[in-house]
């Protein structure tokens, strides 16, 4: 019987899932995976290590804020119940009602993490947010003031302080800022589709707000890495019964807007720069109208570049949602957990080798519109 540890990740479907189960596979870390979606697997998008991967671990499609499909996703076959579980699912539309985010994150997360006490999990991992940090340009601690700018980062946070009142939950909580990556369809991504955009209307494409505003990131390769190594290392410092572990999870490339137009610039050949503050200060007053001026713009150019290039079904748009384009810097420290328990970031900062690597992934996917 093999010493490694039991696995089951909750969202495994999604985007950082799909690369959490793969680097599972491939580093062989675990011995047994299951995987629990409310999505199927014939319908998700897999590249070819993705699709690999999925072919050896048991892949279940529940929703898991049915609360009566909670037992049964956590008993193994053997009736076991597993070592290690990860959180990664999560409802991750923004601005959604309220009920939504009060089933689909928090009581998603309560009934699983209770579940997981009831049966002694050796470590429960929750992926929350680094949006419910206060607005500041200072980079935001683990322990610094909470004020949450999306409503989703709200019932993450709910979700947080009701999973440290558990008794017997082993728990680990991570906070990662912007993930980018493999697979991402949000954060960075609508501004990448725009930088494609601008390369198709051969026009410069300017960014609202300043250049210093934070977008802190961290590479989805790095939260996977994270995850993993958390866990072990929770079980292996004997961590269990001393209270909840919180770690940000950030790369030290501090990315802002600006690092992120030159980004996008080189890689498109184009002009790019920001509004001046005439056009900031109006935006800013009549905020509806300018995300909607904004998202129509980008909508009809990008319609005609999926016609083109014949692409019938893509994850991909330039639709920046009012709560992500609003004046909000994510600002976010993730030296503490390098500093308390040895993890080491692999990717320190954003690249454009990093950024066109996500691109040659979209365009193996089919997604990604190539010729004008």
């Amino acid at each position: 019987m093999s010493d490694k540890p039991t696995v089951l990740v909750l969202g495994g479907l999604g985007f950082i899932g799909r690369n959490f189960v793969t680097y599972l596979v491939e580093n062989e870390l675990a011995s047994e995976i299951r995987v629990v979606d409310k999505v199927l697997l014939a319908t998700t998008a897999l590249n070819q290590r993705q699709k690999a991967a999925f072919s050896n671990v048991e892949v279940l499609q529940r929703d898991l804020a049915v609360p009566s499909t909670i037992p049964l996703v956590h008993t193994r076959g053997n009736g076991g119940s597993f070592d290690y579980v990860f959180n990664l699912a999560a409802e991750t539309k923004y601005s959604q009602i309220e009920a939504v985010y009060q089933e689909r994150i928090y009581g998603l997360s309560c009934r699983n993490a209770e579940e997981a006490a009831k049966r002694k999990v050796k470590v429960f991992v929750e992926v929350s947010t680094a949006e419910i940090y206060k607005n500041d340009k200072n980079p935001s601690k683990e322990d610094d003031k909470i004020k949450p700018w999306t409503t989703a980062a709200e019932y993450k946070y709910k979700a947080e302080e009701k999973l440290k009142t558990i008794d017997g939950l082993n728990l680990v909580i991570l906070r990662p800022a912007l993930v980018y990556g493999l697979g991402a369809t949000t954060g960075i991504v609508p501004r990448l589709v725009c930088g494609r955009i601008y390369q198709f209307t051969k026009e410069e494409m300017k960014f609202l707000w300043s250049k210093d505003l934070r977008i802190n990131t961290v590479h989805v390769d790095d939260v996977c890495r994270a995850l993993w190594f958390i866990a072990t290392w929770y079980q292996e410092k004997n961590k269990a019964g001393k209270g909840p572990v919180i770690y940000n999870l950030a790369d030290s490339g501090d990315t802002d807007q600006d690092k992120l137009r030159k980004h996008i610039g080189r890689i498109f050949g184009i002009q790019t720069g920001f509004h001046n503050a005439a056009i900031n200060t109006m935006a800013q007053l009549n905020f509806d109208s300018a995300v909607e001026e904004v998202n129509d713009k980008h909508m009809r150019p990008w319609s005609t570049l999926l016609r083109n290039n014949r692409i019938k079904i893509t994850p991909l748009n330039p639709y920046l949602d009012k709560e992500v384009l609003t004046n909000h810097s994510l600002s976010v420290d993730g030296r503490r957990i390098t500093e308390e328990t040895g993890f080491r970031y692999q990717v320190p900062e954003i690249t454009d080798e990093k950024l066109q690597e996500m691109i040659d992934d979209y365009i193996g996917l089919g997604w990604w519109p190539i010729s004008d």
